[in-house]
């Protein structure tokens, strides 16, 4: 029998990790969950359609959303138990009612597609992510970089309506997402290792699975306009 405290010590901190990033992940998925019901609920309410297709309810509720993260991913968020898993589920019930508004434009076999294309990347991203030895901060500062490109092009789309830069540009943002994936994983894996006794590790699990919500959102986003355009081209 191995009686070394420093070997106890080692494996009682690997299987709290490995608690941590499974609170991390079912608060992710949860979230996926939330959304998706939501947005089916509301998709089934023609008026709720109307309403949350209607131009200023959609900016008013992207001004919504990113208040919450904001307030989500501050360090006193972080420290206070229940706000931030509070914050998580209220902001996958907005982004759910924002999605309604969205996903109507597609048909059932797209969306269905999108989803487990986006999903099974996710997993493999996540993964990899978090069990690599590799600094990954310089490709999330690229993406992140890349990102900004991304909004600004984005942008300026919406006055051009080119469905070419619509097109090429969401195989560019599912790159730039699946950096984030494995970035924001090995992010927080590092997150809990050096700060897990200083913050509440629940909030850092619910900020944690609100970052890997919006890179997994933005890669199902870019892959269902992606098969859109496909399917458009084909009838």
């Amino acid at each position: 029998m191995n009686n070394d405290p420093n070997l106890y010590e080692g494996q009682k901190l690997v299987k709290d990790a490995n608690g941590f990033f499974m609170k991390m992940y079912g608060y992710m998925a949860a979230a996926v969950g939330i959304s998706a019901v939501t947005a089916f609920m509301a998709a089934n309410v023609p008026s709720v359609v109307s309403l949350v297709s209607n131009g200023l309810v959609m900016s008013i509720l992207f001004i919504v959303q990113l208040v919450l993260v904001f307030r989500m991913s501050s360090l006193k968020a972080i420290r206070t138990s229940g706000k931030a898993l509070s914050s998580l589920i209220f902001y996958s019930m907005i982004e759910g009612l924002f999605l309604s508004g969205l996903l109507y434009k597609y048909t059932a076999m797209d969306i269905t597609r999108a989803f487990i294309a986006a999903a099974v990347l996710f997993v493999v991203l996540a993964v990899m992510g978090t069990s690599t030895k590799k600094d990954l901060s310089g490709i999330g500062r690229q993406a992140l970089a890349a990102l900004i490109a991304l909004i600004i092009v984005s942008i300026v789309n919406l006055f051009l309506h080119s469905t070419m830069i619509q097109y090429v540009f969401s195989f560019i943002g599912i790159v730039v997402f699946s950096a984030l994936t494995a970035y924001d994983s090995q992010t927080y894996k590092v997150m809990y290792y050096q700060y897990g006794s200083q913050v509440n590790t629940d909030s850092l699990a619910a900020v944690g699975a609100l970052n890997l919500y919006l890179d997994f959102l933005n890669i199902f986003l870019y892959l269902l306009q992606i098969f859109g355009i496909g399917s458009s081209d084909n009838n």
